[in-house]
């Protein structure tokens, strides 16, 4: 039979250079962005930690590198570093310090086949992408080539309900849809917390825990995942 075509999202043609280098300011502007980095960083330092400090990961997408310093800090980690835009990883290597960008290795690739052997990697990290994906046909094929490359443990941040801040999104989102008949593009979307948990066993993964950026309030939760047999 023909191979399938792997699924391409609507959002990630839109990273050419200039949204590239946008997508790697957009972290520093402000101290609002500068707060919310740090907070980032803690919640992942602590997700790498649960997940037994793994030697060799691999960051897809990796944007413009902005773990790559955090994936660095245990000196013996093998970084390898993917995503879906030629242009981010270019400027990824160029924001980055030589001597970080001298750790990493980096490739494109699509989280939805993902260039690499079975079992490759002791730990996929993957931040801020589950949230742009809406059907969970999709989500569930992307968990699941997640699952093949790892050797050991998943760690992925996405929007979660159950906060006020989804309360209020939904809101505004019922309000956009009103306003243009119904017409309003998305491309991020708020995962209800027994959903997206249910989708992690069926691709088969347990979870370790999690985390939420502001319990309570904000969308964003970090979890970290262990590989149990395949499902």
């Amino acid at each position: 039979m023909p191979k399938s075509q792997p699924v391409e999202l609507e959002f990630s043609r839109k990273y050419d250079r200039d949204h590239a280098l946008q997508y790697l300011h957009k972290h520093q502007d402000g101290i609002a962005r500068r707060l919310s980095n740090w907070r980032d960083q803690q919640l992942a330092r602590k997700a790498l930690e649960r997940a037994g400090d793994p030697e060799v990961v691999l960051d897809l997408p990796c944007g413009a590198g902005r773990f790559w310093p955090l994936l660095a800090e245990r000196e013996d980690r093998r970084i390898l570093a993917a995503d879906n835009s030629a242009e981010m990883i270019a400027t990824a290597r160029q924001a980055q310090s030589p001597e970080i960008v001298s750790r990493v290795r980096t490739f494109q690739t699509s989280a939805f086949e993902i260039d690499l052997d079975d079992q490759t990697v002791d730990c996929v990290f993957c931040m801020r992408l589950l949230h742009h994906v809406a059907d969970p046909a999709h989500r569930l094929a992307m968990l699941r080539e997640f699952h093949r490359v790892s050797r050991d443990t998943l760690i992925v941040s996405l929007w979660v309900d159950g906060n006020v801040k989804a309360w209020r999104r939904r809101r505004l989102e019922e309000r956009r849809q009103q306003q243009l008949g119904g017409q309003a593009n998305q491309n991020r979307f708020i995962i209800a917390r027994e959903t997206i948990e249910a989708e992690f066993r069926q691709a088969g993964f347990a979870i370790l825990g999690h985390q939420d950026f502001l319990p309570g309030y904000a969308m964003w939760r970090v979890y970290t995942l262990r590989k149990q047999a395949a499902a």
